[in-house]
């Protein structure tokens, strides 16, 4: 696996560097060496975070914690990433056919019946065009954390959702 790690509002020092591969490359052992992951280390106030994002087949494993502590940042979401690795074994499995992941390392979460997600419900709704700000004013009456749209400007159906950080976040389809 290749690891690149970048940093906002900090300077990534040569040991911190080596501490995100070191911790990383404890998922080595499920991706095949060609699959990239990405970590974003950032500061604001005495918030330190660590976001990773790890693309392959047209799946993505993304984990981000925040602490005081950026070492135990490090800690927490590589975590995160191995228990979505985990949970998600039997799906990827199926997507991917396992050939980009290493599944016979994976092993299975004792004491939860393996079972597919299904649909439940299906919701038709009528999309009418608007601007981004509001389908945004739109969201926020409607009490959601996203909302789908066509946009006024292009045509194309959009989405907009709200971050964890209160800004907004735009989704377009990508030409």
């Amino acid at each position: 696996m290749r690891i690149t790690v970048t940093g906002k509002n900090i300077e990534v020092t040569n040991a911190l560097k080596n501490v995100v591969e070191k911790k990383l490359e404890k998922l080595d052992k499920y991706f095949n060496p060609d699959v990239e992951a990405h970590a974003t280390l950032s500061v604001q106030k005495n918030r330190q975070t660590i976001e990773v994002t790890i693309p392959f087949n047209g799946v993505i494993l993304r984990g981000e914690e925040s602490n005081e502590d950026m070492y135990a940042s490090i800690d927490l979401v590589v975590d995160k990433l191995e228990r979505q690795i985990k949970k998600q074994k039997t799906k990827l499995q199926k997507r991917n056919h396992g050939d980009s992941l290493k599944f016979q390392f994976i092993p299975d979460i004792e004491g939860k019946p393996s079972q597919d997600p299904k649909i439940v419900k299906t919701k038709r709704f009528a999309i009418k065009p608007m601007s981004n700000e509001e389908a945004v004013l739109q969201m926020e009456l409607l009490g959601h954390s996203f909302f789908v749209y066509e946009s006024a400007d292009s045509g194309e159906v959009n989405v907009v959702y709200k971050r964890k950080d209160g800004n907004y976040g735009l989704i377009e389809r990508e030409f």
